[in-house]
């Protein structure tokens, strides 16, 4: 039992993040690439969608404070992550500072782990990019069949001249007053569209770092742009009629019908909801053995990151909730809805442009961070050595990026991802237990150990960590823990079956 709690010596570690060459990968990101990568990761369906439910069925208004207990829940982790990628600055993440702290056996149970919040992400996110780009081509004019849609899981609607997942615009067509089974209807076959958007995610993270991330913060700045076209239509909107805000304001936290249903306490079931929509922060730590200065510049990334997301959330929210009424807010398009309300005609094509840019940069930055950690994981000997072959010209584990881009294009193209939503979160949950734990462990082993961020009130900030994060586990579904045992015991087959006999710590202890 004591060698699978074997840890990776930290100067082992730090001697690999300082390694150069070819077979390196190539420091190439500063401070702005850094953030541009956690917007990346964070801005998606979270502001495009979750916050129109959780308005209508748990906050009201009040899903403003929501998004600030949600940012403070994220602070504690993103705190103790920022100490870890700016003093072990490698790719692995998590996985290596479980391996550097708990020992062998955690860092493959949380590396495993990490496949359903990067690899099953991007699927789910993928599954989602299809729908909005089919009906953004709608828009124009454009028809694609609902066959290269979705999977033959999905069901769509024929409606505004394109089709519509049912899952999705079922609650908007009865808030319009439209009968669903009055329209077309159609089953997907291959999610083609999904596919193609993967590879093409790819083949940019293949051809390299630099060239990715430049990629990724063109696109962070488009949707940034677009949400900040929505807060300035819609703040000029309410300027000027601002009877409309106050009717829509009133009452700021509707009277609660039940545990979770407005009140106090739907504020607080809003922010678990909401919780998930900051997930993505921790994938720059994947970056971290590519950033240029990583003791100066991870904090930065990270913390940078979620500040200002959590300013536009907030933003966001208000003019959402005071142009409209938050009864009418449970459909998949709030901001349309929102800015539709100001009469701005074109406000249907700005989200969905908005949501699409969203969901192509948490492609990318969430295969960069699966490809990073199997990277990892190969150079410790857990996974074939094939995942941790560096490209000569491009610096990039290519052998790594393909495996993970092929896979997850399969898996978004033929399976049905919803089921899979939820797996993403408990595994990102969990991430977090294993990092504030960490960091908790190594100042008590080693506390003099040179920390160029210190995570402040330690350890009262890791624990509060914890709590907060299992709790949200606790939340979620008993399928769901199902499903992760099911895959955690797959991964001790693959551990014991392949890992632990070849494993370089394993072979050559204290090296």
């Amino acid at each position: 039992m004591a060698n699978l709690l074997a840890t990776k010596p930290l100067k082992t570690i730090l001697n690999e993040a300082h390694e150069t060459g070819e077979h390196s990968l190539r420091r190439a990101l500063g401070p702005s690439n850094l953030i541009a990568l956690g917007i990346g990761a964070i801005i998606g369906t979270g502001i495009f969608v979750i916050t129109g439910t959780a308005t209508a069925q748990h906050a009201g208004p009040a899903i403003i404070l929501s998004f600030i207990f949600a940012a403070i829940g994220c602070v504690f982790a993103g705190l103790c992550y920022a100490e870890f990628s700016s003093m072990i600055p490698v790719a692995g993440s998590a996985y290596t500072y479980g391996y550097a702290t708990l020992g062998e056996i955690f860092a493959w149970i949380i590396g495993w782990d990490l496949v359903l919040e990067y690899a099953f992400g991007s699927a789910t996110v993928a599954s989602g990019w299809s729908g909005y780009f089919i009906s953004l081509l709608g828009d124009f004019g454009i028809k694609l069949p609902a066959s290269i849609a979705g999977t033959h899981w999905d069901e769509f609607v024929f409606y505004n001249n394109h089709w519509e997942n049912v899952t999705k615009i079922v609650p908007k067509l009865r808030l319009l007053g439209i009968d669903p089974a009055t329209l077309p209807h159609a089953h997907g076959v291959f999610n083609l569209l999904g596919f193609l958007a993967i590879l093409f995610c790819t083949l940019i993270l293949v051809v390299g770092i630099k060239e990715s991330a430049n990629f990724n913060t063109g696109i962070v700045a488009i949707k940034i742009c677009v949400l900040l076209i929505f807060i300035a239509i819609g703040g000029s909107y309410l300027l000027g009629h601002r009877e409309l805000m106050a009717a829509n304001w009133h009452p700021f936290i509707p009277e609660n019908n039940g545990f979770g249903q407005f009140g106090m306490s739907g504020i607080l079931r809003a922010s678990g909801i909401i919780f998930f929509a900051y997930i993505g922060f921790d994938a720059v730590s994947t970056a971290a053995q590519e950033a240029k200065n990583p003791g100066k510049d991870m904090p930065i990334g990270i913390l940078g990151s979620l500040v200002i997301c959590t300013i536009l959330y907030i933003l966001v929210a208000g003019v959402l909730t005071g142009l409209v009424n938050y009864r009418n807010l449970n459909v998949p398009d709030p901001l349309a809805i929102g800015i539709d309300a100001t009469g701005v005609r074109w406000g249907s094509l700005l989200v969905k442009v908005g949501a699409l840019m969203g969901l192509t940069s948490t492609i990318v930055v969430m295969l960069l961070g699966q490809s990073r950690v199997f990277f990892s994981m190969s150079r410790d000997g857990l996974l074939p050595g094939m995942f941790s072959s560096v490209h000569p010209r491009f610096r990039t584990p290519w052998i790594s990026t393909l495996t993970v881009g092929i896979f997850v294009a399969v898996l978004a193209a033929s399976l049905p991802i919803d089921v899979l939503s939820e797996m993403v979160s408990i595994g990102t949950l969990l991430a977090f237990v294993i990092v504030c734990a960490g960091v908790w462990i190594l100042r008590r082993r080693n506390p003099e150990m040179a920390r160029p961020f210190r995570t402040p009130l330690v350890p009262l900030v890791p624990i509060l960590g914890i709590m907060i994060s299992l709790t949200l586990m606790l939340s979620l579904t008993q399928i769901t823990w199902i499903r992760l045992g099911v895959w955690l015991l797959m991964g001790m087959v693959i551990y014991f079956g392949y890992s632990r006999s070849h494993s370089r710590v394993q072979r050559n202890p204290g090296v």
